[in-house]
């Protein structure tokens, strides 16, 4: 693969501690405790978990109550990983090299495809927080009461404070390398690319949810079911659409600020703080309807979201205070070891935000149970 391997990248391997001439092939195995140090086999672990859990739990529901939803979510996102990675992975194989350089490089891990491009936990890491953070509006009734649109900008938002605290930790422990001179990128909070604050952590997310609930979910809450070729050809289709808006919800930023890094960076800050408005406005005003029992929503609960979720969030608050130490003693940005650190305070606040999230889908009365819903979902025939 040395004639795929382009000098940014293998310029960032080499930082990271591996060559991209040496990297494995299509799939590639390692001794998990050979990884670059402790946190990558613990962040990998608890990732694949994870998605498989909600893999799991997708089926069940799917089975139990004929509720396709979260399995075409957990597809749907693995479909958009496969349409928008492979190019950033490969731009010159899509022929797209003068467009587009290579924008970062993994760190290699227990499990990995493509060359040493794309660990499994990444893979994972897709349906995992997509799952999460829809399940999370879900539970509360955004989209029953607020329609698909502010339904989806809620699973943004809550999506936006999973991932973040994520994002801005893994450069610090070499998860992952950025490219500092790609246009790209800029500009960067902090150790963290502007463009990958907003549109990787809430953005995709929103138009996965929008595509998922338009689709799918606002049918199955109205008691429609699909045939299994129905949902197949939907979940490519959300897999393609959702691909197709995480080009268009950023363009604001893109073309207004096309000939200036400070321009587009006001505008991406600009387009996160209208999401995030909304969003918690929304929130709070229905987290409040469902606390004075106001709300008619049909009770759902996800035990599973709500148990991992806590999961996720204690694993990750583990891993931060254990990378403090090296993150207080850095000088100008850059650790001692030569890594860049992420923003405590911005990831003290999506802690915040994610906890009070969680907290809230135990705290609103439930009149019943997920197991009262119909059952609704897949059958033989159905209508388009």
């Amino acid at each position: 693969m040395s004639d795929l391997c382009s000098p940014t990248f293998e310029d960032l391997a080499t930082r990271l501690g591996f060559s991209c001439d040496e990297a494995g092939g299509l799939v590639e195995f390692r001794n998990p405790l050979a990884l670059e140090n402790w946190t990558l086999p613990v962040l990998e672990l608890t990732i694949v978990v994870g998605a498989v859990l909600a893999l799991v739990y997708a089926i069940v529901r799917l089975r139990r109550h004929g509720d396709p939803t979260n399995l075409v979510l957990w597809l749907g996102a693995c479909a958009y990983l496969f349409i928008i990675e492979p190019p950033l992975y490969f731009p010159a194989a899509f022929g797209i090299e003068q467009h587009v350089d290579t924008m970062f490089a993994h760190n290699v891990f227990t499990v990995e495809f493509m060359w040493g491009r794309l660990p499994l936990y990444i893979v994972a890491i897709y349906p995992l927080l997509a799952t999460l953070s829809f399940e999370i509006v879900r539970m509360l009734g955004v989209f029953r009461k607020y329609g698909v649109l502010l339904g989806a900008v809620c699973v943004g938002f809550v999506h936006h404070a999973f991932y973040e605290i994520f994002d801005h930790l893994g450069p610090q422990l070499r998860w992952w390398e950025w490219s500092l001179e790609n246009p790209i990128n800029q500009p960067f909070f902090d150790s963290v690319p502007l463009p990958s604050v907003v549109v990787f952590a809430a953005l995709w997310p929103m138009s996965l949810a929008l595509c998922v609930q338009f689709f799918v979910g606002r049918h199955v809450d109205q008691g429609e079911s699909f045939s299994g070729l129905q949902l197949v050809w939907r979940t490519i289709a959300i897999g393609v659409l959702a691909s197709v808006g995480t080009f268009v919800l950023p363009m604001p930023a893109t073309i207004i600020g096309m000939g200036s890094t400070r321009v587009r960076g006001f505008m991406y800050a600009l387009e996160l703080v209208v999401l995030c408005v909304v969003a918690i406005w929304v929130l709070a005003r229905q987290w409040s309807r469902l606390r004075r029992g106001e709300s008619d929503t049909p009770a759902h609960t996800n035990v599973f979201v709500q148990r991992f979720s806590l999961a996720y969030l204690g694993v990750l608050a583990v891993l931060w205070v254990t990378a403090l130490p090296d993150y207080f003693s850095a000088v100008d940005g850059v650790t001692d070891n030569g890594d860049p650190i992420g923003s405590l305070w911005y990831v003290v606040a999506c802690f915040v935000v994610a906890i009070a999230c969680v907290a809230a889908t135990f705290t609103v009365p439930r009149a019943g149970s997920a197991t009262d819903a119909p059952t609704v979902g897949i059958r033989e025939t159905s209508s388009s």
